[in-house]
């Protein structure tokens, strides 16, 4: 079976949304059925998500799972996994992609799916939701992408 593997986040890609959020941050940067995201809340939803991300083992030279419905959801955590550093990996991509990831992400409706070999950020759930909604929005540092913070 194949790995499909996202691209590596790229600082230019990051910083693309960065300039987008500068001169139009209410321009509409993810739409679904279930709503609208405007580039300035993918910008300070995915930086809240990175710093979760980063506290849990995420950076350069890891991968993240990612186990999540396209929604709005799923834009907000490949622009959080692209700002730790890491490199997602879809879920569906099979077990041995999966379990060679550091951790990964999902949602209440997939967890009982998916192995018991890494951790999972359940993005509903309430802990998690705390944890989220009570984080820094401001733009990742490089400094915060470092291993030696990321260990202490």
């Amino acid at each position: 079976m194949s790995t499909e593997t996202i691209a590596p986040a790229v600082p230019t890609r990051t910083g693309a949304l960065a300039s987008v959020t500068h001169f139009d941050p209410a321009a509409i940067a993810v739409s679904t059925p279930d709503g609208d995201l405007t580039y300035g809340e993918l910008d300070s939803w995915s930086n809240r998500l990175a710093r979760v991300l980063l506290d849990n083992g995420a950076g350069p030279g890891t991968t993240v799972a990612m186990a999540v419905e396209p929604t709005i959801e799923s834009a907000v955590t490949r622009w959080a996994i692209a700002k730790s550093g890491a490199t997602p990996v879809l879920a569906a991509s099979g077990p041995a992609a999966v379990e060679s990831a550091a951790l990964g992400v999902t949602t209440y409706a997939r967890r009982g799916e998916l192995t018991d070999a890494i951790g999972w950020l359940v993005l509903d759930d309430r802990s998690m939701l705390v944890r989220y909604l009570t984080g820094s929005d401001a733009p990742i540092t490089d400094a915060e992408r470092e291993p030696m913070r990321r260990a202490s």
